[in-house]
């Protein structure tokens, strides 16, 4: 969409972004750019209907074409993963953790997770969410001197503390998740398992990543990010806890589901199942290794040595610069990333030292390794000189030249 019919200050504001997304860098690792078919559905008049309950118990009439499209959606999320149950209803990732949350707790219950200063998410425990208040919220991290996930110290922490739910999964950790490992864990310790694949569902679908399918009791993930579906979020189980699922997102957590962001969802999850999309996401990765290795040759220190996905930490320690000041310096220049903590160094969100990058969205736009390394050589200059302003609009004219040749799926400029 590049106009809002009968909205100027609306409209403006759209083709503003529209022009800003065009001429910046998307080094985001959550951000993503949906195809014009998930697009068009997420602005249809699906819409106007609404669709309280599940397919076939609906609260309202007229839901028959919404049950059609909701059951495409979860038969298609389910042969993506190789999943008994899917619920495609939850309006974000965080809803889907909650979901999951209330049907396998009581509050007071113990969960372990993931620390959010070692690249776990909020809403796995930590103290200003709400999982963190109904729930007792033990933590796991990173091996400070491999910056690695250690096993053998994470079941000893689950020996422990003896958790009633163990989740795995990160917003920022750059390296394989072993689900197995975790499922076995799990199984030792008599609690449940729970994996947040967020992050990197499409990377799973695709293949170049390990599957928690098979390992996991429950498994959540938002719909953008790597799949490249509309902003949402969705639940995998059994068969045997789909009434429970269903009860617990709806009306346990959120009212009606959003049909037109379901639409979105069925159709990502069919894209998602293409050789092309395989092939995307083995760029992704080869793009992510390419820029961490560029980056390093640059003479920045690149958390844990590089990736195995679809993100990579740089440690700011090295350029004086914290995680919020290299950010608003690369985004004066043009490329779009985000403070993150290095982990395994005991910061968190406010003191973080670190910034966060990811090449899905530059993946999507075209761009292949060499896109990587002259983004590489622009990083490392901007953080060389953060308050030097010809620096910094030099990069920037240089970064828009760049990615104007690579222009979103869904652009109008498109021939």
């Amino acid at each position: 969409m590049d106009r809002v019919s009968g909205d100027p200050a609306t409209s403006e504001a759209v083709l503003a972004e529209m022009r800003r997304q065009h001429e910046t860098v998307t080094l985001i690792a959550s951000e993503n750019y949906a195809s014009p078919a998930v697009l068009e559905s997420a602005g249809s008049i699906l819409t106007n209907k609404y669709v309280d309950g599940v397919p076939g118990a609906r609260e309202y009439m007229g839901c028959e074409h919404c049950d059609t499209i909701e059951r495409l959606a979860r038969d298609r999320l389910c042969a993506l993963f190789g999943t008994e149950y899917a619920n495609v209803q939850p309006y974000s990732g965080s809803v889907a953790n909650l979901a999951v949350y209330l049907s396998a707790l009581r509050p007071g219950d113990r969960i372990l997770s993931h620390a959010t200063g070692d690249g776990g998410h909020h809403t796995h425990g930590s103290p200003d969410h709400i999982s963190g208040r109904l729930y007792d919220a033990a933590r796991y991290g990173v091996d400070p001197e491999t910056g690695l996930l250690d096993y053998a110290e994470i079941a000893a922490i689950a020996r422990r503390v003896r958790p009633h739910l163990l989740i795995c999964g990160a917003s920022a950790y750059p390296r394989t998740i072993d689900f197995a490992i975790f499922g076995e864990i799990a199984e030792e310790v008599g609690a449940t398992g729970l994996a947040d694949i967020a992050h990197i569902a499409g990377l799973i679908a695709a293949g170049v990543h390990p599957s928690p399918a098979g390992h996991q009791e429950w498994i959540t993930t938002t719909t953008h990010k790597t799949l490249r579906g509309p902003r949402g979020g969705a639940i995998m189980c059994l068969k045997e806890d789909a009434g429970a699922i269903d009860a617990a997102v709806a009306p346990g957590i959120q009212g009606g589901p959003l049909m037109h962001t379901i639409a979105g969802k069925a159709i990502c999850f069919a894209e998602a199942r293409t050789e092309e999309f395989r092939h995307y996401a083995r760029q992704v990765v080869t793009n992510a290794q390419t820029l961490a290795a560029a980056l390093e040759t640059e003479g920045l220190a690149v958390f844990s040595g590089g990736t195995d996905n679809h993100l990579l930490i740089v440690d700011c320690e090295g350029t004086g610069l914290s995680g919020h000041a290299a950010e608003a310096a690369l985004f004066a220049a043009g490329i779009c990333a985000d403070h993150c903590p290095v982990p395994g160094t005991g910061q968190e969100y406010a003191t973080a030292g670190g910034i966060r990058l990811g090449t899905p969205a530059v993946t999507t736009r075209g761009m292949g390794e060499g896109e990587m390394q002259a983004l590489a050589g622009h990083i490392a200059t901007v953080l060389a000189r953060p308050d030097d302003r010809d620096t910094l609009a030099g990069a920037r004219e240089e970064v828009r030249s760049l990615v104007t040749g690579f222009l979103p799926p869904e652009s109008p400029l498109k021939d």
